[in-house]
C-alpha cells in the first residue's frame, strides 16, 4: 500500500483564507501528524480529511511558534479525553526537540484539566529528540535534524517510506547546507515558499527569513529531488497560487512540482 501526504493546512502564520501549515503522513491505518496549526481548527481539518484521532499515535512538532504548536495542544486534549472515554487504545507519542516539548507541556498544564494532564508520562509521552537522532513513527523509520533556524529552534526530519522512498520535511525556514546529506536525492522534498520571487518586494520574505517559490525550485534542482511540495505560503494570491508558484519553480526545476490546497491528498509514488 502506498503512503499518502494529506495537507491539512498550507498557509503561513498570518493567513485567514486557508489554515496554517500542518500535514499528516498516512501509512495504511497509521498517521504521523506534523504540527497542528494555530488552534482548534486542526480538529475540523482532521475530520474533513477523514482522519480519526484514534489513528494518530505519533505527532512531530517542529517548533514552538503559535501557528504550529497550539493545534497540537488541542490534539493532546482530545486524545486524552478519548482515552478517558475508552475510545482510544495505546499511547500518543509527541516528538520534537527538548525545548519545544517543554513549551508544549507547559501550555498544556496551564490550560488543560487535570483529567487530561494525568496521562502525561503514562500514555501521553513527550519524547525529546536530539539532532541526528532516529525515531519510529506510523510504522516508518525517521531521522530528526536541526534545521539551523535563526529564530526559534526548529527540527525537520527525513523518513523512509515503506517502499524505500525518501520523504524530507525541511521545516518552515530556508534550507541549511549542513543538512545536505539528509536532503540530497529526496524523492519528496517539502519546502516552504513564503511567496513568489516576483512578489518579494510586496511580501518581503527575506526580511522574515523565508524563501520564495523560485528559491525552492533552485534548491530542489541542486539537491536532485524528484518531487517538490511547496507550502507555508501567503494567502493573498490563493486563487491562482497553484499555477503561479508552479510556473515560477518550474523555471529552474524539472521535477514534479506540487502546490497543494488545504485538504488535498498526494499519493506518494
Amino acid at each position: 500500500m502506498k503512503c499518502s501526504l494529506i495537507m491539512l493546512g498550507t498557509g503561513n502564520a498570518a493567513v485567514t483564507r486557508c489554515y496554517n501549515t500542518c500535514f499528516a503522513l498516512r501509512n495504511g491505518s497509521q498517521c504521523l501528524l506534523t504540527d497542528g496549526g494555530g488552534g482548534n481548527g486542526i480538529l475540523a481539518r482532521l475530520e474533513q480529511a477523514g482522519i480519526s484521532l484514534s489513528e494518530i499515535h505519533d505527532v512531530f512538532l517542529t517548533h514552538a511558534h503559535t501557528d504550529h504548536i497550539f493545534g497540537v495542544v488541542w490534539v493532546v486534549r482530545m486524545i486524552a479525553q478519548a482515552m478517558n472515554a475508552g475510545a482510544y487504545e495505546g499511547e500518543l507519542r509527541v516528538y520534537g526537540h527538548e525545548e519545544v516539548l517543554q513549551t508544549l507541556e507547559m501550555i498544556c498544564r496551564a490550560t488543560l484539566p487535570g483529567k487530561v494532564t494525568a496521562h502525561f508520562g503514562l500514555d501521553v509521552l513527550f519524547t525529546p529528540l536530539k539532532d541526528g537522532q532516529p525515531f519510529s513513527a506510523a510504522g516508518m523509520q525517521g531521522l530528526a535534524f536541526d534545521i539551523g533556524s535563526t529564530k526559534a529552534r526548529q527540527f525537520g526530519y527525513r523518513i523512509i517510506l515503506p517502499d524505500g522512498q525518501r520523504f524530507v520535511c525541511l521545516g518552515d525556514e530556508p534550507y541549511n547546507e549542513k543538512n545536505e546529506a539528509l536532503a540530497r536525492a529526496a524523492d519528496w522534498l517539502l519546502s516552504e515558499a513564503f511567496c513568489l520571487y516576483a512578489d518579494a518586494g510586496r511580501f518581503k520574505p527575506y526580511e522574515k527569513h523565508h524563501s520564495t517559490a523560485l528559491d525552492a525550485g533552485r534548491l530542489a534542482a541542486a539537491l536532485g529531488a524528484r518531487h517538490l511540495v511547496l507550502y507555508h505560503t501567503e494567502d493573498a494570491t490563493l486563487a491562482n497560487r497553484r499555477s503561479s508558484y508552479s510556473a515560477e519553480a518550474a523555471q529552474v526545476f524539472r521535477g514534479t512540482i506540487h502546490v497543494p490546497n488545504d485538504g488535498e491528498i498526494l499519493l506518494l509514488e
